[in-house]
């Protein structure tokens, strides 16, 4: 029998050539070719219908190819094949064409007569249906039970050099001979389903069901692993050292006396789980999530000033010189009658609110440039991270380096729903605004398809009438070739031209950074009435004053995306208007733009994010410093996470520094956290 760790160079089982194949895609072992788990299935028992109707999710057909030819078209080249429904199960015409762009050498591949298995997403073009390149594999007659045809077939990534069909083969001749026993890992997550049967139903499944459980068994691993990692840091964290913070809270009464409106009650109980955290002889580890608008920024004011009355100093690290440059501004209004030093270090920009020899700054906000200026922190006690998922954990922990024992607050104002909360967020404490201010405006979000130019116009000139300010936002900053939408730069010229009594500004990424806060400057003091811009508004810009938003092509942003953007409006004592502009031709894409339409709530769009799009996609946004997972759509799974974290717990229960029993685990934890003693320290 092959051990799983052979190399398969030497097992003598698979040609050559097919071993340089898979070693070049980073294969070059039976255990990492059969943990090259499927991506999808095809129930080849059944087939689809030939589709009637173009739209709705995609399909699998079986159908003989009559006809095949090299097209041009007026942009590209394209490979056609008209596949025929000759079983006659179909309920439209009784053939299909099929695209592929750019790929003349599949005249070499697929020819009239043979049989083939597609897979894609049917749409009309001309008035025939049409899928553009779909998967697709030749059926070969063959002797005796096949592994490619009346069963559930395994479909896998592909792989240069070796075909589908192929790698289907290698799979199931591997799984014959590799020994079982060696397939064993170092922590048995469920020793009722040994993993060598997992394998085989994984890779050819007698019914999806059995698939859907073996992929379950081999998700909890996944979890698992990521689980021993989070209760480990976790772990590290409560029984470190640290310094006791917020003994005193006189800057935090006065500050809270000076304010001219009242906190919610959400930022109260915020502040006192912070306070509570601080005065610990434990390192703080806390993550504050409150939607747009929610006034995380006065939290975040309260937890420096606790720390600053303490001696210690304060950071701010924010992924934009936008965002970190009004922080500094915002600090400065409500801090400065308190006497407290601030000084802003952006790569472009540094400033203060105090002179040298007044002594060093008590608040420091910045971007990366934070994490490169050794000479900044004498004392650094305190560090808020802002908009944390825009940094990895690498980033995350140089800072924490130029402190001793400083305690840490993470924000976002993406809302993220519970179970990626459990994954990403495992080692934090979380704290949650789930309150909006007092005194803001009633916010109003309208879904138009294909509105009046004339319309559109009139409504933007009637608020700035009003002597409001307005966003008009676009997906891309310049024109393109695949895509038939209007750009931000495109659409700079012709409202300069429609709204001729007005400033109007042009805002994107690849403008820059002193520009950029130039412009946003211009807008923020009224100079600029009406800004045109990407969505490099969507984090941490505050303008009380821009009541509007016009989001053009919406159905092209995410629903967080949205979210985000939706919050740049509704933060002054005004009535606010958020329009998003779709051409309607996605039903997809208007069941997303429905929901935002109906809420303002970011927990539930965060939700429905999750719900319409998938964990994977959804946690391609939120991800740190963690590996891509394998096993994204069981990451709504409640139930599965909480086995995971409960095996974690229970292994670092029974072996706490990770060397008795589980010392094969020891591996999967990054040793620099490991706790000096178990116990409080």
């Amino acid at each position: 029998m092959l051990d799983a760790d052979s190399d398969l160079a030497t097992a003598g089982l698979i040609p050559a050539k097919e071993v340089l194949a898979l070693a070049a895609a980073g294969l070059k072992t039976a255990r990492e070719v059969i943990n090259a788990l499927p991506r999808r299935y095809e129930d080849r028992r059944r087939f689809d219908a030939f589709p009637a109707t173009a739209g709705g999710a995609a399909i699998c057909i079986r159908g003989t190819v009559i006809d095949t030819r090299n097209r041009f078209g007026s942009r590209a080249r394209f490979y056609e094949a008209v596949v025929a429904d000759v079983a006659g199960q179909g309920l439209g015409p009784a053939t299909l064409t099929c695209r592929w762009f750019n790929m003349p050498f599949l005249s070499k591949v697929l020819a009239a007569g043979q049989e083939i298995v597609l897979h894609g997403k049917p749409k009309e073009f001309q008035g025939r249906i049409v899928i553009d390149h779909p998967e697709f594999e030749v059926i070969r007659l063959e002797n005796g039970p096949s592994i490619h045809l009346e069963r559930i077939v395994p479909i896998y990534r592909n792989l240069s050099g070796i075909p589908q069909r192929r790698l289907r083969e290698i799979q199931h001749l591997l799984l014959e001979n590799i020994d079982p026993v060696s397939l064993q890992g170092d922590f048995d997550v469920d020793p009722t389903y040994p993993r060598a049967d997992a394998y085989r139903e994984v890779h050819f499944p007698e019914s999806l069901e059995h698939a859907d459980a073996a992929r379950r068994r081999f998700a909890l691993e996944e979890f698992f692993e990521v689980q021993l990692q989070v209760v480990w840091r976790r772990q590290r964290i409560l029984h470190s050292n640290g310094r006791v913070l917020g003994k005193s809270t006189r800057l935090l009464t006065e500050f809270h006396a000076a304010l001219p409106f009242e906190l919610t009650d959400a930022q109260k109980r915020s502040i006192r789980e912070i306070l509570h955290d601080m005065r610990e002889p434990r390192p703080m580890n806390r993550l504050l999530q409150g939607d747009v608008g929610s006034g995380k920024t006065f939290v975040a004011m309260a937890s420096m000033l606790l720390a600053i009355e303490s001696g210690a100093q304060a950071a701010l690290m924010a992924p934009t010189q936008i965002l970190a440059e009004q922080h500094y501004l915002t600090f400065r209004k409500w801090l400065d009658p308190l006497g407290v030093r601030i000084a802003l270090r952006t790569a472009h920009r540094q400033e203060s609110n105090h002179l040298p020899i007044e002594g060093e700054a008590q608040i420091l906000i910045g971007t990366h440039a934070l994490l490169y200026d050794d000479a900044l922190f004498s004392d650094l006690g305190l560090i808020v991270i802002d908009e944390q998922h825009k940094f990895g954990v690498l980033q995350r922990g140089r800072l924490i380096e130029q402190g001793t024992c400083p305690d840490l607050l993470v924000m976002t104002a993406t809302p993220i729903p519970r179970t990626l909360t459990l994954t990403i967020y495992g080692d934090l404490d979380v704290s949650v605004l789930d309150e909006r201010p007092a005194g803001r405006g009633k916010r109003v979000t309208a879904l138009r398809v294909k509105p009046k130019q004339a319309d559109v116009n009139g409504f933007v000139k009637d608020q700035l009438a009003a002597g409001r300010q307005a966003y008009l936002v676009y997906p891309l900053v310049e024109e393109s070739e695949k895509l038939k939408i209007e750009s931000a730069t495109t659409a700079h010229a012709k409202w300069i031209k429609r709204l001729p009594a007005y400033q109007v500004g042009l805002l994107h990424g690849k403008i820059e950074s002193e520009e950029k806060e130039s412009i946003m400057r211009r807008f923020r003091d009224g100079e600029i009435q009406v800004l045109v811009a990407t969505s490099v508004i969507e984090v941490g810009v505050d303008v009380p004053n821009a009541n509007l938003m016009v989001i053009h092509h919406a159905e092209r942003f995410g629903l967080a995306q949205l979210h985000q953007l939706r919050g740049r409006i509704g933060r002054g004592e005004h009535k606010s208007y958020c329009i998003l502009l779709t051409d309607g031709k996605s039903p997809e894409a208007m069941e997303k733009l429905q929901v935002m339409e109906k809420t303002s709530d970011g927990f539930v769009i965060a939700e429905e994010d999750l719900r319409l799009r998938g964990p994977g996609d959804v946690l391609g946004t939120l991800q740190s410093g963690l590996g891509d997972f394998r096993f994204p759509d069981f990451l709504a799974d409640v139930a599965l996470l909480r086995e995971a974290r409960a095996l974690a717990e229970r292994v670092l229960e029974e072996d706490p520094l990770l060397n008795g029993p589980h010392a094969s685990l020891a591996n999967r934890c990054d040793p620099l956290t490991a706790p000096s003693t178990p116990g409080r320290a």
